[in-house]
């Protein structure tokens, strides 16, 4: 039976311009349909320090384990043995690609199904609660997936003797290497040239209001249930950091969102693409293969087209520079201020979703349409005022309108203001760059390193794989502008050239006139007024050179004035 893919959770639209908006996958509002209670997160870039956000005192998690544990990851294998999942052909072990991964036993073929993970060894929102007084009130206030899965691995992680998930839950690591771990000072550090930085403070943001609701609007009216010391923002974060690494959304279970234990043990490869989801047939989680592996071999899935920041936001970790296809870098925009039609282009903009500043995604391969119509809108001239709109609809991919359209009087502006924003977001990377050396260590070990150390590496892997696109984005617009100049220049030189053949075949032709007249043998030719040095017909020289005729616009400084040869 075919199987319809999955992508692990945060997930995004295939189209590039679904990464125009915001990007926390959390909702800005969580709707709470009883009692008209609404749990809202705020949104901000500032830090908690300055935004006086309501969090607990850091303290280690008193659950999960060190990331490279294999003791306890093979407590968790013989659990999951006894508890129903099928003989396997592969095994935890310590691997080149993270601390622990699957690694094949015997030979795989490609197109073989692995897992068959049983549903009854899968978490969702349906899962039974060890306390399920605390269960009911979330369902019965209808709280959504997301914090619903959180406070649920909380819950059951501080009933860890008495939950039918300790062995997975001790498996888990105490600190996932997601972007939430992430002061704002390391932030705006290390990623302060990239647009991921922005991305991570507002996944943050909303992480911490979301907590903040909850606590306010359920946790505080039921402290016997949700007691502080337990839910609190240190575990919330843990929580939600296992949710953004390892939640998946199986499409044959309607789009249902599920931990799959040891299925999340599979590590990320650029080079696959092969999804984990739900095989009616075999009623379990499975991933067909699409190589074959040798014993020994780790065996990767995909964890959905992402970029190398997506891959660093949610999972902590930046593949090899060049190894990632769907690599992309967000690139800012901004309608100038100064522009006399600003509050015009502003309100057509708002009009389909768009604001006055945005982010396009870069590829190696190129750029959306929606990038070019965003430009031609600021580039465009007043008496363009008339595409506004039509450039604006263009631009937003919340429209179904046409995307590729074309304005050749002003495309190399639109060009121009692409390349200029590229060139800009370069000499940030490169500031940064230069200013952070090389540092030579394992980032596949970092319990080994300095914490600031690792990360700076993380920042420096990432921004270089980011600049690389850009450097890759400047070139393609510098050839296409010169292409586009150098065009226009071999245009003027045609030209020129027909002038010049004109005038000198004027000159061939005129110069037997000259002692052309009806009924004698010599005279002049008709003066410029018309009027006649001496009797007959005579031809006008001006309208035999063509003035009055309009060949098109050039530059008349590069044009050399016609002068008859000397006799």
């Amino acid at each position: 039976m075919a199987l319809l893919r999955s992508s692990f959770i945060p997930c995004s639209s295939q189209n590039p311009s679904s990464l125009l908006k915001n990007p926390a996958l959390l909702p800005p509002t969580i709707q709470i349909r009883s009692h008209n209670i609404h749990i809202r997160c705020s949104i901000s870039t500032s830090s908690n320090e300055s935004t006086g956000t309501t969090t607990t005192k850091s303290q280690k998690i008193p659950w999960g384990c060190d990331i490279d544990s294999l003791e306890i990851a093979s407590v968790l294998q013989k659990w999951l043995s006894e508890s129903g999942l099928p003989l396997q052909k592969m095994a935890i072990q310590k691997v080149d690609v993270g601390e622990r991964g699957l690694v094949a036993l015997k030979n795989i073929r490609k197109g073989e199904k692995l897992l068959f993970v049983p549903p009854s060894l899968v978490i969702t929102a349906d899962s039974e609660w060890s306390c399920q007084e605390a269960g009911e009130v979330l369902k019965r206030n209808f709280v959504p997936d997301w914090p619903l899965l959180a406070t649920y691995l909380i819950s059951e992680a501080s009933l860890m003797n008495s939950s039918r998930w300790e062995k997975y839950i001790s498996a888990l690591p105490q600190q996932p290497y997601s972007l939430l771990y992430w002061t704002r000072s390391e932030l705006d550090t290390y990623l302060v040239a990239s647009q991921i930085r922005e991305r991570a403070i507002e996944r943050i943001t909303d992480v911490t209001g979301t907590y903040n609701d909850l606590r306010l609007r359920i946790y505080s009216n039921y402290p016997h249930l949700f007691p502080e010391e337990v839910f609190n923002m240190e575990t919330f974060k843990w929580s939600f950091g296992i949710l953004f690494s390892r939640l998946v959304r199986l499409p044959s279970m309607d789009g249902r969102v599920a931990l799959v234990p040891w299925a999340d043990m599979l590590n990320h490869s650029c080079e696959v693409e092969t999804f984990l989801d739900y095989d009616k047939s075999s009623q379990g989680i499975v991933f067909t293969t699409d190589r074959p592996y040798q014993p020994g071999e780790q065996v990767f899935i995909s964890y959905g087209k992402k970029s190398n920041g997506e891959l660093l936001l949610s999972y902590g970790f930046v593949p090899r520079e060049g190894t990632n296809p769907n690599d992309s870098v967000e690139l800012p925009f901004s309608l100038k201020k100064s522009d006399e039609c600003y509050k015009e282009k502003l309100e057509a903009l708002r009009k389909h979703g768009l604001s006055a500043s945005e982010c396009f995604p870069l590829q190696t391969t190129g750029w959306p349409l929606e990038l070019m119509a965003y430009a031609y809108l600021v580039v465009s001239p007043p008496n363009m005022s008339r595409q506004f709109e039509e450039m604006a609809s263009a631009a937003s991919n919340k429209t179904t309108s046409r995307k590729n359209i074309r304005y050749p009087e002003i495309e190399e502006q639109a060009l121009q203001f692409i390349l200029d924003s590229c060139e800009s977001s370069i000499s940030k990377y490169s500031k940064f760059l230069q200013g952070s050396s090389s540092i030579d260590l394992d980032v596949t070990s970092p319990k080994q390193v300095n914490r600031k150390m690792f990360l700076k590496q993380l920042a420096v892997d990432l921004c270089t794989s980011e600049r690389r696109i850009l450097f890759r984005t400047q070139y393609i617009l510098r050839r296409r502008l010169r292409d586009m100049r150098t065009g226009e220049l071999r245009a003027l030189r045609i030209l020129d050239g027909f002038k010049k053949f004109f005038k000198d075949t004027l000159f061939v032709v005129l110069c037997p006139l000259a002692t052309y007249r009806r009924g004698g043998t010599g005279g002049d030719i008709r003066s410029s007024e018309g009027t006649p040095n001496g009797g007959g017909s005579s031809i006008q020289a001006s309208l035999l050179c063509g003035q009055g005729t309009t060949f098109g616009s050039w530059d008349s400084s590069s044009i050399e004035a016609w002068r008859p040869p000397e006799a």
